[in-house]
């Protein structure tokens, strides 16, 4: 068995280098990880995190569609562990979720994960227990076609987007149940709405004070948890450390970008250089070439650059929230920097938000037709839901908005990349309709910090029943004021985003507060799979779900 090892993560984490390597790469078709506990450094305070093979990040797992792989992994944590392979189609005992798929792997204790690779791109893996992912148990996962690419590149480079914190994840969880604007250094304040009153009139000003506080939330609640605790890491180091890959001018540089974060939803461009989009949660799609996209917990994009000029570029990873950045450098030699752009200005949620009023963006796709039978996940009729603990607001108007950048993106001269740029490089492989329609309103209760679908936490939902075989429509309602990133597990689904008969295919998809959006897929694998948000803290909260294939 191969076996890569990651020394000095303290160094590599804390040292202020001008050019470090990615990850070590691993490879073949049978491996060895082995998790455990590794001293860390972003912020000139030693912590511990959670390694693998004494890597944070854990090192490039490299695998060759149509070999079967074996994979070893040993716990050496003092607590169970495990590892879910994000994105990708294998058994679902073999899905690595504890208490769903498998019972988990005890400390001291081995697991041998055994599965094809069916499938080729970028995706990445990551533990499902506990707060774990947090702290640092996530790695990339490069799956290599057997068919040639349908582009071609001279460099290749993973960029791993992550968010790391020195408190331990428990305590900020206890922070956001006491307090869920704890993280938010941003609020609105008597000097604001003073600057608002004297633009607006106070008539407006007040008003518009008083329909946020009846609905509990506030336009700078963009993110539960901000830069005021997170350091934000590219390849697993701070800005600082500048994480460095090389290029000869005229070469084709591809960056496969992961957002391994827990919390964080990076906004991602390059100064200079214009990105063009090949795949998409490791789906291929055809080129489209922006300056900027949206990279939600747990999607991935691959990037194709062509820097000509002998100059160093800057990888821009700012934080939706603007309270931080992730940044890396792309230069032909190593030592150099690029500039490091201004922040945006902080975005502000807006009555778009609130379902109180319709953006022209929202309304320029169609929605899904709904020609099939509808029904609500729980026999929950969603009047119901209002008022209820776990629910603090319920859309009235939900919008189409996949042709919607997103918050803090909108009208900032920049070409930003949205979902309905998206279209499959090959036509869709399954001609049969959905049968059914499954439909999920995403809630919460901001204050208490309670999430969940349909009004109620997975403590309080059974499982979804599907039929093995069965081909079904998937839609999300958001009901609440953040963007939730959700994750199927076990399947590749079609986003349903006006792009007839090439729907791109994806495994999370970041929902906007106020939208409604749906997917199809075939629900060819039987067994217990996992759905949820993956913000981390929202599905501890109670944003999970399973769907039980049979």
């Amino acid at each position: 068995m191969a076996l890569a090892t990651c020394a000095g993560s303290l160094w590599r984490a804390s040292a202020l280098a001008e050019s470090v390597s990615a990850p070590p790469t691993l490879s073949g078709e049978r491996l060895d990880l082995v998790i455990g506990p590794v001293p860390f450094n972003v912020t000139g305070r030693a912590r511990i995190a959670t390694a693998v093979n004494g890597c944070v990040p854990a090192p490039i797992v490299r695998l060759r569609q149509g070999d079967a792989v074996t994979i070893h992994v040993t716990n050496r944590l003092a607590e169970p562990t495990s590892i879910h392979w994000h994105g990708l189609r294998l058994p679902a005992d073999q899905d690595g979720v504890p208490g769903l798929s498998f019972r988990g792997i005890g400390p001291g204790e081995s697991f041998t994960y055994r599965f094809p690779i069916r499938q080729g791109g970028t995706y990445w893996y990551h533990s499902h227990s506990g707060m774990q992912e947090q702290t640092g148990l996530y790695g990339p996962l490069v799956l290599v076609p057997h068919e040639p690419e349908p582009y071609v590149y001279d460099r290749d480079y993973v960029v791993m987007l992550s968010d790391w914190t020195d408190e331990d994840p428990m305590t900020v969880v206890a922070n956001l149940k006491q307090q869920s604007d704890y993280y938010n250094y941003h609020r609105r304040t008597l000097a604001t709405l003073l600057e608002d009153a004297r633009g607006q009139g106070w008539g407006v000003t007040l008003e518009d004070r008083l329909m946020w506080n009846r609905m509990r939330m506030r336009p700078t609640d963009i993110m539960d948890v901000t830069g005021a605790t997170y350091t934000f890491l590219c390849n697993g180091l701070p800005p600082a450390a500048n994480w460095t890959g090389l290029f000869k001018p005229g070469e084709r540089v591809r960056l496969r970008f992961i957002n391994g974060s827990s919390m964080t939803t990076f906004d991602v461009r390059i100064p200079g250089l214009s990105l063009t989009v090949v795949a998409a949660d490791g789906n291929d799609v055809e080129p489209v070439t922006v300056d900027e996209f949206r990279l939600g917990v747990a999607e991935t994009y691959d990037v194709i650059v062509a820097p000509s000029q002998e100059t160093a570029y800057t990888i821009f990873a700012q934080a939706e929230d603007r309270s931080g950045y992730a940044r890396g450098t792309l230069a032909p030699r190593t030592g150099m920097t690029g500039a490091i752009p201004p922040p945006d200005p902080r975005p502000l949620r807006t009555m778009v938000d609130t379902g109180m009023a319709t953006s022209e963006a929202a309304t320029s796709t169609p929605s899904a037709t709904r020609a099939v039978p509808v029904v609500n996940a729980d026999g929950v009729d969603p009047k119901a839901m209002r008022g209820t603990p776990f629910v603090d607001n319920l859309s009235d108007t939900p919008q189409d908005r996949l042709a919607d950048p997103g918050d803090g993106l909108e009208g900032n001269s920049r070409r930003v990349l949205v979902y309905t740029d998206l279209r499959a490089l090959h036509p869709d492989a399954e001609p049969r309709p959905p049968a059914r329609e499954i439909e999920f309103h995403l809630t919460g209760n901001m204050e208490r910090f309670v999430w969940g679908f349909d009004g109620r936490k997975f403590s309080a939902a059974g499982p979804v029943r599907v039929a093995l075989g069965e081909r079904l429509r998937f839609v999300l309602i958001n009901d609440t004021m953040m963007e939730h990133p959700i994750h199927l597990h076990g399947f590749l689904f079609s986003l349903e985003n006006g792009q007839r008969g090439r729907l791109p295919l994806k495994h999370t998809v970041n929902v906007k507060p106020n939208e409604r959006l749906s997917f199809v897929f075939n629900a060819d694998t039987p067994g217990h799979w996992a759905f949820h948000c993956h913000l981390l803290y929202h599905m501890e909260t109670g944003m999970f779900r399973t769907v039980l294939v049979a």
